[in-house]
């Protein structure tokens, strides 16, 4: 089990509407409320990549504000990948 204070790396690919409807600046926004570094941006297939990086317990709830019922657009499925932090991070952009 990975401890909830580590420092961790996610990357979750975000399918549905989710381009055009403020979903980046949402993001961003619940990110920075956790304390989270990284990006959400756009992917020409109609997805959002959402990189983030802090602890694993900040970065479990941004997944699950993703999967939620109360974003921006529609979500149909979120799929996420985990990794070590690699730190080269600073502040959260939309690109």
């Amino acid at each position: 089990m990975v401890p909830p204070d580590e420092t961790t790396r996610l990357t979750a690919w975000v399918h549905g509407t989710v381009q055009g409807v403020g979903f980046r600046w949402w993001t961003r926004s619940r990110a920075l409320e956790l304390g989270l570094v990284g990006s959400a941006r756009n992917l020409p297939d109609g997805r959002v990549e959402v990189v983030a990086e802090g602890m694993r317990v900040h970065c479990e709830r941004l997944l699950d504000l993703l999967r939620s019922a109360g974003t921006p657009g529609r979500v149909t499925t979120v799929v996420e990948r985990w990794s070590p932090a690699r730190g080269d991070r600073v502040g959260f952009v939309e690109c």
